[in-house]
C-alpha cells in the first residue's frame, strides 16, 4: 500500500497526459468524488471529540487573507490574471482530506490534525463563493446571485458532507459505522480525483496553451515559491504551539484535485496548472520527509 502511494502521483500524471482526452469527458464526476472522500473522512472521525486550537487561527487567516493580498497585489503590479488566479486558489485550496495519513507517520497528533482537516475544510466552502463572487468568471454577476450560486455548488461538495456525518453519528451511528468501515476507499477515489483532474489540466494546456507558455513557466515557478513558503511557514507556526509537523503538513499540504476543480470552474482554467505543479512538489518534499524519518527511525534503532 505505501508503495501504491509514493507512486500515485507519477501514475496519475502519466495517465492524464495520454488519456487527457478520456479525462475532459468526465468534468462533472469530480465534484462527486470529492463529496465521498469528505464524508468517508468525516464519518471515520468522532465529531464530537473535535477541538479549535489557537494555531488554527493563524492558519486559518494566512489562507483567508494571504490568497485575497496576493491576487490583489500581483494584479497591482500588472501581473497576467492567470498568474494572479492561480496563486490565489492554491493558497485559499483547503488542506487534503489525506494529510492525517502522513502527518500520523511523521509524527503529527492525530487530533489536531483532523480537527483542522474539518474546520479548515468548512472555513473554505463559505470563504470561496464570496471570493469567486468578484474574482473570476463571475465578476459581472450581482455579488448576492453569484455568492449563492457558487455558495450552492462548493457548499454541496465541501461543506454538506460534514453536516451528513454529524447527522448520522447523531441520529443514525450505526449507517456511520458502516461507512466509517469503507475509509480506506477514500485514497483510491482521491487518486482516480487525481488523474481526472491533472487529465484535465492537460487537456486544456493542449487546446489552449499555445502562447501562454511565459504564463505556464510562471505559474510552475510560483508553485515552487509558496510550496517552500506554505510548508515552511507552517512548520514555524506550529513550532510555536508545540507541533512543528502538524503545522507544516496544515498549511502545506493541499487538496489539488478540489483546487483543479475549483479554478476550472470559477477561474481562468489555466490557473489551475498552478496547482497541477504544486501537486508535483508537495509529493517530492512529502516524500522526502517519509525518507528521511525512517532513515532517521532506523539509525536509532542500530
Amino acid at each position: 500500500m505505501q508503495k501504491l502511494r509514493t507512486y500515485i502521483l507519477p501514475i496519475a500524471i502519466v495517465l492524464g497526459l495520454l488519456l487527457h482526452d478520456f479525462c475532459a469527458a468526465f468534468n462533472g464526476v469530480v465534484p462527486f468524488l470529492i463529496f465521498t472522500i469528505l464524508l468517508l473522512t468525516f464519518c471515520a472521525v468522532d465529531i464530537r471529540k473535535l477541538r479549535f486550537r489557537p494555531m488554527f487561527v493563524w492558519l486559518i487567516l494566512f489562507q483567508v487573507v494571504l490568497s485575497l493580498g496576493c491576487y490583489y497585489l500581483l494584479v497591482r503590479l500588472n501581473v497576467s490574471e492567470i498568474i494572479a488566479e492561480g496563486v490565489f486558489v492554491g493558497v485559499l485550496c483547503p488542506v487534503a482530506a489525506s494529510v492525517a495519513v502522513v502527518s500520523t507517520m511523521l509524527g503529527a497528533d492525530r487530533n489536531t490534525v483532523t480537527s483542522y482537516t474539518v474546520i479548515g475544510n468548512l472555513v473554505v466552502s463559505v470563504v470561496a463563493p464570496a471570493y469567486f463572487s468578484f474574482v473570476g468568471v463571475h465578476q459581472d454577476m450581482p455579488f448576492w446571485a453569484s455568492f449563492l450560486q457558487i455558495l450552492r455548488r462548493v457548499g454541496i461538495v465541501i461543506g454538506l458532507p460534514f453536516f451528513v456525518a454529524l447527522a448520522l453519528q447523531f441520529l443514525w451511528p450505526r449507517a456511520n459505522a458502516a461507512l466509517a468501515r469503507f475509509k480506506g476507499l477514500s485514497f483510491y477515489l482521491w487518486a482516480l480525483a487525481l488523474f481526472l483532474t491533472l487529465g484535465q489540466t492537460i487537456d486544456f494546456i493542449f487546446l489552449h496553451g499555445e502562447g501562454n507558455g511565459h504564463s505556464i513557466l510562471w505559474l510552475g515557478l510560483s508553485a515552487l515559491l509558496f510550496c517552500v513558503v506554505q510548508f515552511g511557514l507552517g512548520k514555524w507556526i506550529g513550532h510555536k504551539y508545540g507541533d512543528t509537523i502538524a503545522g507544516g503538513q496544515l498549511l502545506g499540504q493541499k487538496n489539488s484535485a478540489m483546487g483543479i476543480w475549483m479554478a476550472n470552474h470559477y477561474l481562468h482554467p489555466l490557473a489551475s496548472v498552478f496547482l497541477a505543479f504544486y501537486s508535483v512538489f508537495q509529493n517530492l518534499f512529502n516524500s522526502w520527509q517519509i525518507w528521511r524519518h525512517d532513515r532517521r527511525k532506523t539509525v536509532e534503532k542500530v
